[in-house]
């Protein structure tokens, strides 16, 4: 039996959950599910250009692991793209970040960064959703 994964420690969850080919019917396409720390992994990565080590700091884990995260990562987007497969983005073992950042315009993001990009941000376990906004206190 193998031991169980740590949780891995990412700052956010993205609005956009699922991305598909253009003009093709999400019932004739084939799937490939990418997990929220493979995709904190890329951002991280990719998006924000951190080195390995420094990646593995911010997720909390040792840098094989992180390597390994992100290497299933790119090969999950990359499979998508290539063969036209729909992505979703779900699931994982993680945990979240404490004290991250809002976005000032929608109460929600992936923190201060190059990337900038909005996401939903979770807090004591609730998410924003839609038109909810945080409180003053709290932003």
């Amino acid at each position: 039996m193998p031991r169980p994964r740590n949780p891995r420690q990412v700052r956010c969850i993205p609005c956009t959950d699922y991305f598909k080919p253009r003009g093709i019917p999400l019932r004739g396409l084939e799937e490939v599910t990418l997990a929220v720390e493979e995709l904190e992994a890329l951002r991280l990565a990719d998006l924000e250009g951190m080195e390995q080590v420094a990646g593995a700091e911010q997720m909390e884990v040792s840098r094989p692991t992180f390597a390994r995260v992100l290497a299933s990562a790119r090969q999950k987007v990359a499979d998508a793209l290539v063969n036209g497969k729909a992505l979703r983005i779900e699931g994982g073992v993680f945990r979240m970040a404490e004290n991250v950042p809002l976005c000032g315009r929608h109460g929600h993001g992936w923190g201060q960064g190059r990337g900038g990009r909005c996401g939903r941000r979770f807090r004591g376990g609730q998410g924003f959703d839609g038109g909810e906004e945080p409180s003053e206190q709290s932003a």
